[in-house]
């Protein structure tokens, strides 16, 4: 868990003169309340839509702040690679990941082979449904994930869920990134905009829908869906459980009237083992108390059932806070 300094401020006399005052108060027995506590979540890009969930779980907690004395952050990140990474590295108390990289992560495999399975991870709950979905310029000529062999086309940041799904996916078709004539490496936050200006035909980003990240391309120039199916697609469902086939349907997006069909991942709500049960007790019951404000909170959220979070998508063990919260609700 982060903890925070206080600063000094003023000159010599004034921080001696309030030295004496200071430590008394800290000598004296705070109520409960407010011995605030830190947590800290760390999501994905500002328009995605692991940063709107983070945020409606942080402005949940902070709402009660008062009684339980855990103040909740939210940080944006590179996404689901980085958040496991910074937990483990102890920088982030708990982190939004795809299914597909917390299982990673938890067995030692795939990009975290190198660094060995981190079995301190622990799962909290599972959000959306996330597709895979490919955006690309309409002038571009693709209708599907095949269309883009020699093609510009941003392959999604180092560190990010997404980048990780589509090394897996082209590693499948027998592909690799030189078979792109650009492979770029651009954030969720600049590949609609680098779409729309031609810089590229087409980006690949898994995401809950709808999502602005889609709308902004699709309303802006005519950006199209394409699908994402075939052998390597059936191949990677066989061989992952955490991969499902998903339809994001016709008429979601300006421009898009047919449904298109991919397939995806969970967004999934991880934590460490190390950090207190107490403070996961604590955010778990915030949003599964509040949970017609949190489906509220963001359109991805709308079809979410409790039944469904406490196991779809987990790809490591429940930490014992949320597990003790699930029992209690009859849950588990």
């Amino acid at each position: 868990m982060r903890h925070f300094a206080t600063k000094h401020l003023g000159n010599k006399g004034l921080m001696l003169g309030t030295a004496a005052a200071l430590a008394a108060a800290l000598a004296a027995p705070l109520p409960a309340a407010a011995q605030q506590k830190f947590v800290s979540i760390g999501t994905g890009g500002v328009t995605g839509v692991y940063y709107a969930a983070g945020g409606a779980i942080c402005r949940l907690v902070n709402k009660d702040r008062a009684q339980h004395g855990l103040r909740c952050s939210v940080e944006s990140t590179g996404g689901s690679v980085f958040n496991v990474n910074t937990i483990k590295a102890g920088e982030l108390d708990l982190g939004v990941v795809q299914s597909d990289v917390g299982y990673n992560a938890y067995e030692g495999q795939g990009q975290f082979k190198d660094g060995g399975a981190y079995k301190k991870l622990r799962s909290v709950f599972s959000i959306h449904p996330e597709p895979f979905t490919v955006v690309v310029r309409k002038e571009a000529g693709v209708k599907t994930f095949d269309d883009l062999k020699g093609k510009r086309f941003n392959v999604g940041n180092p560190g990010s869920g997404t980048r990780a799904s589509l090394e897996q996916l082209i590693a499948a078709k027998g592909w690799t990134l030189k078979d792109f004539a650009l492979a770029g490496e651009l954030r969720p936050d600049e590949h609609g905009a680098a779409l729309c200006d031609g810089k590229i035909d087409g980006f690949f980003y898994g995401v809950g829908h709808p999502s602005a990240n889609i709308q902004d391309p699709t309303t802006s120039c005519g950006a199209q869906l394409a699908s994402i199916t075939g052998p390597a697609v059936e191949e990677l469902l066989k061989k992952y459980s955490y991969y499902a086939k998903a339809i994001i349907p016709g008429g979601l997006y300006p421009n898009n009237p047919n449904d298109v069909e991919t397939y995806g991942v969970t967004a999934t709500f991880v934590t460490s083992e190390d950090v207190p049960a107490e403070s996961v007790y604590v955010i778990v019951k915030a949003v599964f108390e509040n949970f017609n404000d949190f489906k509220k909170l963001h359109p991805a959220f709308g079809n979410l059932k409790p039944e469904d979070m406490v196991k779809n998508g987990l790809s490591a063990p429940l930490h014992p806070g949320a597990e003790k919260y699930f029992k209690e609700k009859g849950l588990l």
